[in-house]
Order: C-alpha cells, then sequence, then structure tokens
C-alpha cells in the first residue's frame, strides 16, 4: 500500500492534464485518500493486487452507511475511475469496479430548487449593503450572470474579459464541461451591470498594478475570483439577505424554469445552458410547464364551478 499516495498524485495530474477542475480535482483525492486509510487499517493489510471486489463492495458499506443514493454513487464513480487508471498502470490486471453496480438514479425524479422572486429581490437589494463600489457592481455582475444565462460555477469563474463581445452582446463559454464551446446572447440588465462592472475592475487592476490579468471577476487583490471564492460571495450575500440558498446552481435551476415558464421553447433553453441533449432539460418541465398550465385552464371543471381562470391559473 505505500505506492498507493503516489499512484493518486498520477491519476490526479492526468485528470488535470484533461481539463478538470480543481474542485473535482480536490473531491477526487478527498475521496481516495479516505479509501486509502481505510486499506491501510485493515487487517491483515492487503497489498494492493489483492484489493477486489468484495473488498471494496465492504469499503462502500462502511463509507456509505446512512448516506444518499448520489453520494453512494459519487463514491463508486471515482473510485471506478480509479480502477480504470491502475489498469493502465499494470497493477492490476482487471477493474474490479467493472462489476459493481452502483444505485440507479433518475435525475427527472427529483425537482431541482429553485429560487421564488423574492428570494432573488432579496439578494438583489443585499448587494447594496457593500459599502465597497467594487464589490457591489460585482456582485450585482455575478448574480446578473447567475440568474440571467443560467452559468455553471466553473464556467463563471473562468471567464476572461477577452470572452465577453460588448457589441453583439454575446458571452463566449468555454466548453471544457461539456466539451463544446458556446456563445450565450446576454438580456439588457446583464449588459448594463456587466459595463458598470468593468470601469471599476480596469481601476482597481491599475492600483494593484496587475494590468495584463486576463480573468474577468477580481478579488480584491487583482487575482482571478476562485469558484469556491465566488460561492463564498454569493453565499454571504444570501445570509445577509436571508434567502435560503443551498448552491449556486439553484440559479441555474431558476433561470431554466422561468424561460420555460415564460414561454421560451426547450431547444432555446437546452443552447443557452449547454446541455448536451434535450432530454436534461426536460427535467425543468415538472415545475415550469406553460403548455401543461394553459391545458389546465381548459378543464371542464372551471365551467363546473363558475370559475374565471386567470392566465396565471388563479380564479378571479
Amino acid at each position: 500500500m505505500k505506492r498507493w499516495d503516489g499512484l493518486v498524485d498520477g491519476y490526479l495530474r492526468l485528470g488535470e492534464s484533461l481539463g478538470l477542475g480543481a474542485g473535482t480535482l480536490n473531491q477526487r483525492r478527498n475521496e481516495l485518500e479516505r479509501l486509502g486509510c481505510w486499506l491501510k487499517r485493515r487487517r491483515p493489510k492487503p497489498n494492493l493486487e489483492q484489493v477486489d471486489g468484495p473488498l471494496l463492495i465492504d469499503y462502500f458499506r462502511a463509507r456509505t452507511a446512512f448516506h444518499a443514493k448520489a453520494t453512494v454513487a459519487s463514491v463508486m464513480s471515482v473510485v471506478r475511475n480509479m480502477g480504470a487508471y491502475l489498469v493502465q498502470q499494470g497493477v492490476w490486471t482487471s477493474n474490479p469496479m467493472r462489476w459493481v453496480r452502483g444505485p440507479r438514479l433518475d435525475p427527472r425524479g427529483k425537482l431541482p430548487r429553485r429560487l421564488g422572486r423574492e428570494h432573488l429581490t432579496r439578494l438583489w437589494d443585499a448587494t447594496q449593503q457593500n459599502r465597497s463600489v467594487y464589490q457591489q457592481r460585482l456582485s450585482l455582475a455575478v448574480l446578473s450572470l447567475l440568474y440571467g444565462t443560467g452559468l455553471r460555477r466553473g464556467e463563471l469563474a473562468r471567464l476572461n474579459l477577452a470572452d465577453w463581445q460588448r457589441e453583439e452582446g454575446l458571452l463566449k463559454i468555454d466548453g471544457r464541461k461539456t466539451g463544446r464551446e458556446r456563445s450565450v446572447p446576454v438580456a439588457a440588465g446583464i449588459w448594463r451591470c456587466l459595463e458598470a462592472y468593468l470601469p471599476d475592475r480596469q481601476n482597481m487592476l491599475e492600483q494593484r498594478g496587475v494590468c495584463r490579468e486576463p480573468a474577468l471577476f477580481l478579488n480584491r487583490r487583482g487575482q482571478r475570483l476562485t469558484a469556491q471564492q465566488l460561492a463564498l460571495m454569493v453565499h454571504r450575500l444570501a445570509k445577509t439577505a436571508q434567502v435560503p440558498l443551498v448552491s449556486l446552481h439553484q440559479f441555474r435551476h431558476t433561470c431554466a424554469s422561468d424561460l420555460l415558464e415564460s414561454g421560451v421553447s426547450l431547444p432555446a433553453v437546452q443552447q443557452m445552458l449547454g446541455h448536451a441533449t434535450v432530454v436534461t432539460t426536460t427535467r425543468y418541465l415538472q415545475i415550469a410547464d406553460p403548455e401543461r398550465a394553459r391545458a389546465i385552464r381548459k378543464h371542464p371543471l372551471n365551467d363546473y364551478l363558475g370559475l374565471n381562470v386567470q392566465p396565471t391559473g388563479r380564479p378571479a
């Protein structure tokens, strides 16, 4: 088991070369270090070549007891990928994880968490409580992009100034997550938030003497805001506004569901969010489906009860 740490480092370097984000790599390192500690505590201590399916199943039972299916699936995915790497390195002749089946997950089985309009309003108001004008405009630009375009946290953190095409009103998104770059049009409100932020960004860079920094969103030291720093900033705003924010991905859910509720087509929402297939986008129809809302307004029960149903679906 002495080679385990070195093999984990090699596996993570491979992941970094493939473009995996720092957050993903840290999560995989933590999971593999946990597995390594568990193996080292086994008595008798197994050789790395002796690790097989039954032994890994014992680990999963201990590691994932009382955890959700998604957590179990995530742990098994990390170990399965590490197993494939060990086969490539000649440590294992075959990957025992190939035959270990994880829990069956249905992404459509759980409704996406969204933010209400009252929550969004409170978040916008909370940005004005920042004493720094730079922080105010930075917060407004970040919130407007999260909700207005449905960007993922990593996509937001990796944005460069060159990705903003102000004349066309387009934002270029890298393809690290999906393998395909895309350009996202921004609304007039987002355009104004970005343009209000950029002069303060330039002034701050000149004060720090680091004018060549390519990142769009910067911290107070003139360095790129990481995904973790962006999340911390928004969570602080949510705490100030007393908004029950679980993760930044809620903005993405809210963007998709609100667009569909406004009548935007599924393919258009799919392209904006960068989903590989429209099947992924259809999960948002569970919480925002204008066709279903129009259908229920035509239900004969409304005639029987003498209800005049408004476009919102509520009785007049």
